[in-house]
């Protein structure tokens, strides 16, 4: 079942389209990234998704339902956390969030529960102003799990994380999606969001660029794969010459290859051979930041800490 379902959506304001011909679905228990650069029309698609505003043209399903016709069921249904989080100076952080459970028709047994699994029950009852920004992030993530939501989105948010914080946050999103939440998490970190999900969209432009698994884009794009060798470098590079493609190096003590997906098995089978000459091999298939260069066309881009 597709949790949500997006048909040819195109989002104008005036003469600017926001969107434009998006189309794609989202299974159940299914972790989506969704990426693009600044402008790409990420937020507009998740303010859609949650029936915040409604599209120019196309059809939009979220849970069954028209998002901005729907009712206070769907909306318990769904959690969000924005990338700017904004709460209440004042109220503690049991009371900021006693009050969203309220919205949902939840009470007290659900808050404190949450507060603890986001790590904040030592401080449940210290004004959110005493908060740092990482505190104050997992509060707007115990906010957005309230009501064990069947649809999560959540916009850059690790903003202001620790480490430890983030792996904690990473492995609630594991637990949701195996209990079968569905996630869509919006991030300039791509590295972070590699380690997560193989599910990506590609916003270009208002344009979906690219949608599916990693392995599935991979194979579509036909990068080549690096494989850095240590050794004996020169000796390496003149057995390598004229074998793969391109061939890096040597410099101190190492060479770089990079070669053809399809010929990979091939140049290991060749380094195997080469006994003593190497003393180690590092593989590198091609990363999401090779990924979301490659489909969005702008390879010279540079992915900013901002939201688009």
């Amino acid at each position: 079942m597709a949790v949500i379902a997006i048909e040819n959506v195109g989002k104008t304001y005036g003469a600017h389209a926001v969107l434009d011909g998006v189309s794609f679905s989202v299974p159940e228990g299914r972790c989506l990234a969704l990426i693009g650069h600044n402008g790409a029309g990420k937020t507009t698609l998740m303010k859609l998704i949650l029936g915040l505003i409604t599209p120019t043209c196309g059809k939009i399903t979220v849970l069954g339902c028209d998002p901005a016709r729907a009712g206070k069921e769907f909306r318990r249904a769904l959690g969000f956390l924005p990338e700017n989080v904004a709460f209440h100076d004042e109220l503690t952080g049991t009371d900021t969030l006693t009050f969203y459970a309220r919205l949902k028709g939840l009470g007290w047994p659900e808050v404190r529960p949450l507060l603890d699994r986001v790590g904040l029950l030592h401080a449940a009852e210290r004004r959110v102003k005493t908060y740092s920004k990482g505190m104050r992030q997992r509060l707007g993530l115990a906010q957005a799990l309230l009501g064990q939501p069947k649809l999560l989105l959540l916009d850059e948010p690790t903003t202001g994380l620790d480490p430890v914080s983030r792996q904690e946050f990473f492995g609630i999103i594991r637990d949701l999606t195996a209990g079968g939440t569905s996630v869509i998490l919006s991030s300039h970190i791509l590295t972070e969001l590699e380690a997560q999900t193989n599910f990506v969209a590609i916003l270009r432009e208002g344009q979906l660029a690219a949608f599916g698994d990693l392995d599935v884009l991979r194979a579509e794009a036909n990068l080549p794969v690096s494989v850095r060798i240590k050794g004996n470098a020169p000796a390496i590079a003149q057995g390598l010459n004229g074998s793969y493609h391109k061939v890096l190096g040597p410099d101190r003590g190492s060479i770089e290859v990079d070669c053809p997906a399809v010929q990979k098995m091939a140049l290991l089978r060749t380094l195997a051979d080469f006994g003593e000459l190497c003393s180690d091999i590092e593989v590198r298939v091609p990363s999401l930041d090779d990924l979301y260069l490659h489909y969005s066309g702008r390879p010279s881009v540079t992915i900013e800490e901002t939201g688009s």
